[in-house]
């Protein structure tokens, strides 16, 4: 060491504080960040200064300059602190021996390299903190500063978690690309985006790194995850390119999180988005959401709580979720100048701007082409003059989409791989029959050998030539290799993956012979195919598809006609409907269709089957007009050609059925469904899954007719066969548990209804995950009966509020809508249930808002004389009542009860509760006779078809005893009303809040509720 040490005294009480002025190059910012952290726990005033050394300002006059700063200076040694500009070893010795060498008392350093660094350093004296703990790393450090290391007598200001010790990784650290050490530039973007992500409040921390393919947003975010790691407890990079694919990596977070899950996907999920929302057990955590290039895909499942969240995309319409957008350009050239004589140490200043200003600044383009070129005895001039000659078109074929430059530029650089490791070539065309981003390469090496094409079969089974053919491509940056952290000798792994830019992928993919093309697209298919999990109604599988769906359209698996390859297509929309993925599902399902019928022909025994799977989709989406051509299309085609007791027959009609039901045409889908499940029961027996569907789908439609007793009965025995034949928590058993609770809801038994929906939700989320439609459907009903319920024999395990029924009504709907969409079936029946309870609890503003929004919506969804179009309009005369618009509410609740009673029938529960709203709504407007005789007609009608002590039934009578009353018949008002409250205390009890109204002389109503077609 050289220099007398100056000690920064340590700081009494009454006097000035020292300062320490600590210098670094940004790179190395969690260290001076810890480093600031320790002195300032001292007393000690820190100020930061990053390192800059712009190439044009001579190192000497850069170094003058810092010893303008207050105090003592400490330097964090590095190779990177050295390297920026870039700079010579020479320079910095020369500048080092004129500059600090005269007063090296003004400055000390520590070092966190053990990379070489200019020799004339020592006069730094700098002291080693690698390959140590933090305790000692502080002791030495105080220690260079003279410092006392003595323990420190704790403070509040003291015992705040500072940043964590850089050589130590946080808790939880999963698929973070490697640290790029080639890295250049863009400390603008890193300073904006950390306060604008310290600053967010809860919930939201969500900046948006967007720009064009290839300016680096990955490589940004990358290294926004290793500078500032240490701040972070967990640091989780996600693939978001596809929802399927975010969703099954954030569900993968669970274990490293320590979270108690099974090994349901859907429960891993939820119980992921849980902990970062309440920031247990980490508060401190960073997700990385790469390439969401498709917001509205994927902005409902980003999590919120106190952690921070780094989006890239090219799609700037984050703008509009909750996000801070940070444009990321092309590099400032002298960023650009930087990052080429660093990335090729061969090339002059002159020559990297020379080069910069062809490529256009393109980060992507600078890395491959500058890496190449420093292998090639090509000059910058004799590489330009090649650039602006351009290649012959019939060697390379790109889109117009990208610069020119990168066209030209990457010909040039394919081109050069043909001549060195001709293999490379082949797997790069290879990985563009997948989608661009991560290439699961453990598929094709899975295949058997003799499935190969000899020109694949050696680079795929040869480990010597696969290694050479993927290091070669890492050489000069046209893949990374990601998942494990292998070293370059090492082989690719089966679970590790390559990735591949999209502007790679499009342009190698647009280069390709012919031949190639066909080898190549038939292996990926095969690929595929095998890894096809088989079984897309288990949720424990589903990660499985999630990882094939997104390669589906690269490998163009809709024009192959090999049957293999046409069941994973069948299987992934299966897999679609049962997860919720509807949207993904019927794009794909179109595209099929499409282009099926071209290939295969409009009859084609394939073509039905695909309909009855693309029917599922459209019909989960409430578009049965549509679905109802293509069932009836099928239908009449399949009984044709194969006779009315043909399986595929079957099926479609059941879905024709299912078609009738969503169009309000309740009787003729009864029908259909009786003659389906009969031939099915003769076909098949009774025990068959195909025999137990056609059983749900029959109660389904009783249960719109209002037959509520003959529907309980029918889904009993599909949930108890189900149970048996399935196991109980099949999807199906579960699906079939929730029917069953909604029928013992509907007759009034409230109670009974309540203990199986409890216990039904809590299995939904564990198997199907907490977002799924399945899952939204359970804690519905689970809502609904806690509010028929009232307070009595409510069981209070579910303490915690959020499952009381207002916050879990508001927690369905906000997810339905984020999930399904705000016009699907299933969130328009939430929203019902939602605006019924507003009303009733005083929110007559958002219970207004939410109805005229279904009124509206079903009247562009459905037909005119729809019974939802009708329910809602009676829903929505409640509230105009309740805001004191009596005569318009009077009309709007008349005009319901007539399109509901031509729609489903005098009898029906639906038109029985419109009656009973129509009469309060009378006797309001001073038709006291009119009203009691539509009570009248009403109780007694609602006692033949519901039962004497059905809540529907009670509130009739209890109505018409108000309005005798009003006619002054007050013996036969009295008798009435008291054979009701008798048999409302004996059905709901003296303390439910229907019996509470009724003794209240509360005038009572019917709120509509839609239910699943």
């Amino acid at each position: 060491m050289s220099g007398a040490r100056k000690p920064v005294e340590p700081t009494e009480r009454g006097t000035a504080r020292q300062t320490v002025t600590i210098h670094y190059a940004g790179f190395n910012r969690a260290w001076a960040a810890w480093v600031g952290d320790r002195l300032e726990r001292r007393g000690v005033r820190v100020v930061h200064l990053r390192w800059e050394s712009p190439a044009e300002v001579p190192l000497v006059d850069l170094l003058r300059d810092l010893r303008l700063a207050e105090g003592r200076i400490l330097i964090i040694v590095s190779e990177w602190y050295f390297q920026l500009g870039p700079r010579t070893h020479e320079e910095w010795n020369e500048a080092l021996r004129e500059v600090v060498a005269p007063d090296p008392s003004r400055f000390a350093a520590v070092s966190v390299t053990t990379a070489t660094v200019p020799s004339a350093a020592a006069v730094l004296a700098p002291v080693d903190l690698t390959n140590m703990g933090a305790e000692e790393a502080e002791r030495r450090l105080l220690d260079r500063l003279d410092l006392s290391s003595a323990p420190l007598v704790p403070t509040a200001s003291q015992e705040r978690r500072g940043p964590r010790f850089p050589a130590s990784m946080p808790d939880v650290w999963g698929a973070v690309p490697r640290r790029n050490t080639r890295f250049t530039g863009r400390e603008p973007l890193f300073n904006e985006a950390y306060s604008t992500l310290q600053r967010a409040d809860p919930g939201a921390g969500v900046v948006t790194f967007h720009g064009m393919s290839g300016v680096g947003k990955t490589q940004l975010a990358a290294e926004y995850a290793h500078r500032f790691g240490s701040e972070y407890d967990v640091v989780w990079w996600v693939n978001a390119e596809k929802r399927v694919t975010y969703r099954r990596q954030l569900a993968e977070l669970a274990p490293k999180l320590g979270l108690q899950t099974g090994q349901e996907y859907g429960e891993r999920l939820r119980a992921v988005r849980d902990a970062l929302r309440r920031g247990d057990p980490y508060s401190r955590w960073l997700l990385v959401l790469d390439g969401a290039d498709e917001p509205d895909q994927i902005w409902d499942l980003v999590p919120t709580g106190p952690g921070h969240v780094i989006i890239t995309s090219r799609n700037p319409e984050w703008g509009e979720h909750n996000s801070r957008l940070l444009e990321v350009p092309v590099y400032a050239r002298d960023e650009s100048v930087a990052f080429i004589r660093r990335r090729a140490p061969r090339l002059t200043e002159p020559d990297a701007d020379q080069l910069a200003e062809a490529l256009e600044d393109l980060p992507l383009l600078l890395d491959q082409t500058a890496g190449w070129l420093n292998d090639s005895d090509l000059s910058v001039r004799e590489y330009i003059a090649l650039l602006e000659g351009g290649i012959d078109s019939d060697v390379v074929k790109v889109s117009a989409d990208f610069p020119l430059a990168f066209q030209t530029a990457w010909s040039i650089l394919l081109n050069k791989l043909r001549e060195t490791v001709p293999a490379s070539v082949d797997l790069l065309r290879l990985c563009t029959f997948f989608a661009p981003g991560f290439i699961p390469v453990r598929l094709l090496k899975e295949m058997p050998a003799d499935e190969l094409p000899e020109q694949l079969a050696g680079l795929l089974n040869d480990p010597l030539l696969w290694n050479k053919a993927v290091n070669q491509l890492r050489t000069y940056s046209v893949v990374r290799l990601e998942s494990h952290e292998a070293s370059v000798d090492e082989s690719v792994s089966g679970g590790e993956s390559l990735y591949l830019h999209r502007m790679v992928h499009q342009i190698v993919h647009k280069d390709m012979p012919d031949s190639d093309r066909r080898e190549f697209v038939d292996v990926v298919r095969s690929a595929l195919a095998a890894a096809d999990p088989r079984r897309p109604t288990d949720p424990d599988l589903w990660p499985g598809y999630a990882e094939i769906v997104p390669h589906l359209k690269y490998a163009d698996v809709l024009k192959s006609t090999d049957r293999q390859v046409q069941r994973l297509v069948f299987n992934c929309l299966r897999y679609m409907y049962f997860s919720g993925e509807y949207r993904a599902g019927i794009k794909l399902g179109e595209r099929a269709l499409e282009s099926w019928r071209s290939l295969l022909g409009e009859t084609h025994p394939r073509i039905w089957e695909l309909i009855y799977h693309y029917t599922n989709l459209l019909r989960a989406v409430g578009d049965y007009a549509r679905t109802e051509a293509l069932s009836r299309t099928a239908v009449d085609y399949l009984r044709e050609e194969r006779g009315p007791h043909d399986l595929e027959h079957l099926r479609a009609a059941a879905g024709l059925a299912g078609d009738l039901r969503g169009l309000g045409r309740y009787e003729e889908a009864l029908e259909l469904s009786q003659w389906v499940l009969a031939a099915y029961r003769e076909l098949l027996g009774d025990q068959d899954s195909r025999t137990l569907n056609a059983q749900n789908n029959l109660a389904v439609s009783l249960r719109l007719l209002g037959r509520y007793e003959e529907t309980l009965e029918v889904e009993r025995q599909t949930m108890e066969a189900r149970r048996q034949l399935l196991r109980p928590r099949h999807p199906w058993a579960l699906s079939s548990e929730i029917a069953y609770a909604v029928d013992l809801r509907l007759l009034g038994r409230y109670a009974e209804a309540e203990s199986i929906q409890r216990k039904n939700v809590r299995e939904n989320r564990i198997v199907m995950g907490r977002d799924n439609p399945q899952t939204l459907r359970a804690e519905h009903n689970l809502a609904v009966c806690r509010y028929r319920l009232g307070d009595r024999d409510r069981t209070r395990d579910h303490a915690d509020e959020r499952e009381e029924p207002g916050p879990l009504l508001s927690s369905v709907l906000e997810r339905g809508e984020r999930v399904l969409g705000e016009t699907h079936p299933l969130t328009l029946i939430f929203a019902t249930s939602q605006s019924c309870y507003a009303r009733e609890h005083g929110d007559i503003d958002q219970a207004r808002e939410l109805s005229e929004a279904i009124v509206a919506r079903y009247e562009v969804m459905l037909a005119a004389g729809h019974p939802f179009i009708a329910g809602a309009r009676a829903n929505q005369a409640l509230i105009l009542r309740n805001v004191g618009e009596r005569e318009h509410s009077h009309a709007l609740i008349e005009q319901a009860l007539s399109e509901m009673t031509e729609a489903v029938g005098r009898d029906h529960p639906w038109t029985l509760g419109c009656a009973l709203n129509a009469s309060a709504l009378r006797n309001l407007v001073g038709d006291v006779e009119g009203a009691a005789d539509l009570t009248k007609d009403t109780a007694a009608r609602a006692i033949e078809s519901l039962g004497r002590t059905h809540p529907l039934t009670l509130s009739a009578r209890i109505a018409h005893a108000a309005d005798l009353r009003a006619l002054r018949d007050r013996r036969q008002a009295e008798k009435v009303e008291q054979e009701a409250l008798s048999d409302f205390d004996a059905t709901l009890g003296n303390r439910h809040p229907h019996t509470v109204s009724a003794r209240a002389r509360t005038r009572p109503h019917w709120d509509f509720e839609p239910q699943i077609t």
